[in-house]
């Protein structure tokens, strides 16, 4: 199976004695053995360590990678807490590739130091990549590798929240998740003066082997062009391509369940995705009170992402966490991805240290074993959306009693009213007369009282509508704007479990 078209060049390393080809076929050679569970026998001052006293080994800046040489440094993990599976680290260099070893005094180890010297081959977690992304007098975090094949990203003015995988196996299935895990990595040293940076990965897991290609633009949006080529050892009852992860504990709709001052408590509150038959669709993210997996059904997507689209300080009152400044991360395929479906994991969590929220491309054809699957897109990290949709967009999901404040007619307790409102796109220049309509389809239960309105206030149109659930049946409810028969907004989709 192919999906790859046109992948951007690395500045001549691909045709160099080492390049993309070379982690192919170790990792070709790889998928035809059998897995090996990754060495795991720390030092005992490293076996039990709690969170804070990870926290206090500290990588010395000084001894980066490429440390006053390049625009680009590379600063490392220590081993331990949760991180205990060391990854190889390489560096290409005018072709040549050398290991980088371990060494002790990379690291400060504050007040719980080792009393005995720590064995040279330990090893590193992972890495991270900085680069001066908002002047020349300091190098900031715009990528981090560590843990299984989790990676992070980040732009100008950005705080760290949602995260990237290489590959995601079986994700929400009974028999329980695989995690592929990068084992390997080379980076490839790039000019003094160069504003990319390339680095390659191999990955493993009891079922798939694979090769990575990652090519890192810092910026106001960090973009990362990845390609892979993917081995599978045995048949996975679901692959999850290009996967996100995030969190999301409460918000507008959820606060109540909560015991916090803030009023909202997310990474990301939405799914977003650009069809391939051009349609823009948003979900917002819920907590859910079980299990909650949903797909979307398509064939060759333009685009998905987990957005945070709040971006007000006052969406969400926390000066520490700065959720107002997590980044949207967006997935742009290069190249048809055929059938399949972009789903969306949802997992209950009391805990906003609980990343309970995953997104992912799964194909319909799923390569047997020897068979080879290539793919290539483009993360993108940013505060503002992709190539916002040229459509009104929605900002607000409220859902509540269905009751009417003085009214004497009380509706049954479990009708809902839900408030949904839109902005931008063509709403703010059509006035409050103008035949603005609310489309809405349910798969179960009744709707009534179905109104489209303008928000003098916002500029914004407000649909509201009840919702008479149909016994203990979920109602998947799908809603657009239509002026004079044609769209004026995204498809705003949400599940209701009574």
């Amino acid at each position: 199976m192919a999906l790859v078209v046109g992948f951007p060049t690395t500045g001549g390393a691909e045709n160099g004695p080492f390049g993309f080809e070379t982690v192919v076929e170790r990792a070709r050679e790889l998928a035809a053995t059998g897995y090996e569970e990754p060495r795991r026998n720390l030092p005992p001052p490293l076996e039990s360590l709690n969170y804070d006293r990870y926290r206090d080994i500290r990588f010395r800046p000084d001894r980066a990678l490429w440390h006053g040489e390049r625009l680009f440094e590379v600063q490392f993990f220590h081993l331990g807490f949760l991180y205990r599976e060391p990854v190889g680290i390489h560096v290409v260099e005018d072709g040549q590739t050398r290991q980088l070893s371990y060494s002790q005094d990379m690291f400060t180890f504050g007040p719980q130091a080792p009393r005995d010297p720590l064995p040279e081959a330990l090893g590193f977690a992972g890495f991270r990549v900085h680069f001066p992304l908002h002047g020349p007098g300091y190098k900031d975090e715009v990528a981090v590798f560590l843990g299984a094949s989790y990676f992070r990203v980040l732009g100008r003015d950005q705080h760290y929240g949602a995260s990237v995988r290489g590959l995601a196996i079986d994700t929400a299935m009974p028999r329980g998740e695989e995690f592929p895990r990068f084992r390997d990595f080379w980076l490839m040293t790039p000019e003094p003066e160069a504003t990319t940076l390339t680095l390659y990965a191999l990955l493993d897991s009891p079922r798939y082997a694979g090769a990575y290609a990652f090519v890192i633009n810092p910026g106001t949006e960090t973009t990362i062009a990845v390609r892979a080529a993917l081995f599978p050892r045995a048949r996975v009852g679901k692959l999850g391509l290009a996967p996100l992860t995030s969190m999301y504990l409460f918000g507008e709709r959820t606060a109540r369940r909560f015991d916090d001052y803030r009023p909202a408590v997310h990474d990301s509150d939405g799914l977003l995705i650009h069809t391939g038959a051009g349609e823009w669709i948003w979900r917002p993210l819920d907590n859910p009170a079980q299990l909650q997996v949903t797909a979307f059904l398509d064939e060759n997507p333009r685009g998905f992402g987990l957005m945070q689209r709040a971006r007000a300080f006052d969406r969400y009152l926390d000066l520490e966490s700065a959720y107002e400044r997590r980044p949207s991360v967006w997935v742009e395929p290069d190249g048809d991805w055929g059938k399949g479906a972009v789903e969306l994991v949802e997992i209950p969590s009391d805990e906003e240290v609980n990343d309970n929220i995953v997104a992912y491309w799964r194909p319909d054809a799923v390569p047997n074993a020897d068979d080879r699957m290539d793919l290539a897109y483009t993360l993108t990290a940013r505060l503002v959306e992709p190539t916002r949709p040229p459509l009104g967009r929605t900002v607000r999901t409220l859902i509540g009693s269905a009751a009417i404040p003085g009214s004497d007619h009380s509706p049954p307790a479990e009708m809902r009213r839900f408030v949904v409102d839109f902005e931008g796109g063509d709403l703010p220049f059509l006035s409050a007369g103008e035949p603005v309509e609310a489309r809405l389809a349910n798969s179960a239960g009744e709707v009534s009282e179905v109104t489209a309105r303008k928000i003098p206030d916002t500029g914004g149109w407000r649909v509201s509508f009840r919702l008479l659930p149909k016994g203990g049946d979920t109602a998947d409810l799908s809603l657009f704007l239509e002026h004079r028969g044609r769209r004026v907004s995204e498809t705003w989709k949400y599940l209701w479990r009574p």
